[in-house]
């Protein structure tokens, strides 16, 4: 679609990719439909928000868990419930209080929507809102449609960025979230356990930052081959999936070098029991396990490997204040994400997308869903 496409001129109906408890998984009409977007005017939206036609939309894991599992932790499908929340794309329509967008710019939109009155939203930590109504997260319908309204203030320019880009703003700032909150410095040796896209986009991420040296852990070879290529400089290691921690530590150790080069630290992107414990076996004395990826409710870990060597395990919810900065980051050409897309599918072939997407042997990466909105 080009930018001068209006609300006026689009004839293909709004379309969104559901699942439900029955862990169906399907696309069919959605709302707001065509009618009512061709019928509405500008006045009619609410007050701050604009229109957007969805253009690409990156398939996060956390979607293939809704669908398959119906929930990740107290966050439960309990009815038909639209997946997506890594989108980007090109404002149809404004509200006339929106003045800092018109329509024909290409935005990413960031997923998270907050009350601004409690304590978390008041001290900058949105991501801990009280209220948070997050698109994707049940009950709160996702991005995965060709149309939506969404409040213009969570609508970031993204100039002349690719969509594809622009969608993978939303797994660069949990990398970015990650960066800030662990601390990593130039010439800090780095642990990332897992080369999934946050896995990847992170290894990026250290890359960027002057880490080393960085070792990256999965237990596919293929993902590790994909890192390689993305930073050549790092050592990657397969994990052993027979090792206890303790063991599979002592090989991670032996690709940093030896007990003298231990990582100071471990950005955990799996949330997978052993990986965890894994980094506790690996950092040094002193050092941090800071754990991106989502887990289990419950996981048992080494606590008096923690204690005895004073090291720090720390955790990430989502994100907060990192899409201004992963955009300039995008645009300067510090972080180049081109590679990470694997697979498009049309919106209307969504339903092989995530069978892709959730296929280990298919080799997918990032997956991404591609919505044409022109008549």
């Amino acid at each position: 679609m080009s930018t001068t496409t209006t609300i006026e001129t689009i004839s293909k109906p709004n379309v969104g990719v559901f699942t439900n408890p029955d862990h169906k998984l399907w696309v069919e009409e959605s709302k707001p439909n065509l009618d009512s977007l061709k019928k509405g005017k500008s006045e009619e939206l609410p007050e701050g928000y604009v229109t957007v036609a969805i253009k690409s939309t990156g398939i996060c894991g956390s979607d293939v868990h809704f669908w398959r599992a119906g929930a990740i932790g107290p966050m439960v499908v309990t009815d038909n419930h639209i997946l997506g929340h890594e989108s980007s794309g090109v404002v149809l329509a404004t509200h006339p209080s929106v003045t800092h967008l018109t329509p024909g710019d290409r935005v990413a939109i960031e997923p998270g929507l907050i009350c601004n009155n409690c304590e978390p939203c008041l001290t900058g930590r949105y991501n801990g809102c009280e209220k948070m109504q997050f698109l994707s997260t049940p009950p709160v319908d996702g991005l995965l449609r060709r149309y939506v309204t969404h409040p213009a203030k969570w609508c970031h320019k993204i100039g002349n960025m690719s969509y594809e880009n622009g969608a993978l703003l939303e797994p660069l700032s949990v990398a970015l979230a990650g960066m800030e909150r662990s601390g990593v410095k130039l010439g800090d040796s780095v642990l990332i356990c897992g080369a999934g896209p946050i896995g990847l986009i992170t290894l990026l991420c250290c890359q960027a930052a002057g880490a080393c040296p960085i070792v990256i852990t999965d237990v596919d070879a293929n993902r590790l081959d994909y890192a390689s290529k993305l930073c050549p400089r790092a050592q990657t290691y397969k994990v052993n999936t027979a090792l206890s921690p303790p063991d599979c530590a002592s090989e991670i150790i032996s690709a940093f070098g030896g007990t003298t080069n231990k990582p100071r630290i471990a950005l955990e992107c799996t949330g997978v029991e052993t990986s965890i414990a894994s980094a506790i076996h690996s950092v040094k004395f002193g050092g941090k396990v800071f754990v991106i990826g989502v887990g289990k409710p419950d996981v048992q870990m080494p606590f008096m490997r923690l204690s005895t060597q004073e090291i720090d395990l720390q955790f990430q919810y989502r994100y907060c204040n990192t899409w201004p900065r992963a955009i300039r980051l995008v645009q300067e050409g510090v972080i180049r994400m081109d590679g990470l897309v694997t697979h498009r599918f049309d919106i209307e072939d969504s339903v092989q997308a995530f069978e892709t997407s959730g296929d280990v042997k298919s080799g997918a990466v990032k997956v991404m869903i591609q919505s044409e909105c022109d008549g």
